[in-house]
């Protein structure tokens, strides 16, 4: 008798997903831009590029810089703006079969709610707020650093966005990660993803100039996997007294994932689900080969459903 199919599916803030495996935000457009690469309703999920209330250029100069094992980005949320994208772009990622995961990002608690609102009443499964957004109104400072301004936003967007599951998506440049995750959830987060980008500086040494126009930049890549994979692990042991639904917080890994193996161990370390990112760029079947991979360690190792994983 052949093995049983393992069970990959999940439920986060009541949205069920066939499997564990999101395309991160930024990474993977609207989804449309990778149809022909890879059976794309293969996926659990797709998030979205970073939207704001009014469309964004973008930054000026060199977005994009490799490095050993990583990879820095300064893209500056370019997007079309969240009108447009629910009127253009929305139809069209409803039909590719994924979970639609609207990243929300804003530069005040005002813009935020104001996106919020109209995704609220938008064909979106869930909102992913990013809060690694620089707060004009504060200087700058982003409002994922600090647990009172991650509060104050999560809180806000709860408030404005009440039919749609809220997952926040930290910073790792928080001087404590665990204090900002224990605040959105207190004000009223269904789950969390981590981490996004690590600040990080690049210089051209002939230039004798940083690369950058913005000078810091975001570092990704499987140079952050190990930091990434030891954030999450610290979280879910910070968040044992939090549940929803009776049931752990859903974390949601991110972070360097280049294959199975790097997902499982975002499984295996307490995460409901992976976001895999700037892999796909050099290799846009990742995911599917992501998918596959965990279906066959479960089976090899006789686990029937995803939460069996865990060795939390």
């Amino acid at each position: 008798m052949s093995p049983k199919t393992p069970d990959l599916s999940l439920t986060i803030g009541g949205v069920h997903f066939r499997n564990p495996v999101i395309a991160a935000s930024g990474t993977f457009g609207y989804g449309r831009e990778y149809q022909g690469l890879l059976d794309i309703s293969a996926l659990g999920g797709i998030c979205t590029k970073g939207l704001t209330m009014e469309a964004r250029k973008g930054n000026q100069g060199l977005r994009l810089y490799e490095t050993p094992s990583g990879l820095m980005n300064s893209i500056g949320l370019e997007n079309p703006g969240i009108e447009a994208f629910i009127q253009e772009e929305l139809p069209r990622m409803r039909g590719l079969g994924p979970v639609i995961i609207a990243n929300l990002s804003g530069g005040s608690v005002e813009e935020y709610v104001r996106g919020a609102r109209c995704l609220n009443a938008a064909e979106v499964d869930l909102i992913e707020l990013n809060i690694s957004c620089p707060n004009v109104k504060a200087g700058g400072m982003a409002f994922g650093l600090e647990p009172q301004s991650a509060a104050e936003v999560t809180r806000e967007v709860r408030q404005a966005a009440p039919h749609k599951p809220l997952m926040v998506k930290l910073s790792p440049n928080a001087p404590d990660i665990n204090a900002v995750a224990l605040a959105c959830l207190k004000a009223g987060a269904d789950a969390l993803s981590l981490v996004n980008t690590f600040k990080a500086i690049a210089i051209d040494i002939h230039g004798r100039r940083p690369v950058f126009n913005n000078i810091s930049a975001g570092l990704s890549g499987p140079s952050i996997r190990p930091i990434a994979l030891r954030m999450l692990w610290e979280l879910y042991e910070a968040l044992a007294a939090e549940t929803r639904d009776g049931k752990p917080v859903p974390l949601v890994g991110m972070g360097g994932i280049a294959s199975a193996n790097d997902a499982l161990e975002y499984l295996l370390a307490g995460a409901a689900a992976v976001q895999v990112g700037s892999a796909t760029f050099t290799r846009p079947a990742l995911m599917e080969e992501v998918i596959s991979g965990i279906e066959g360690y479960m089976t090899e190792k006789g686990f029937e459903k995803l939460s069996q994983l865990s060795i939390r």
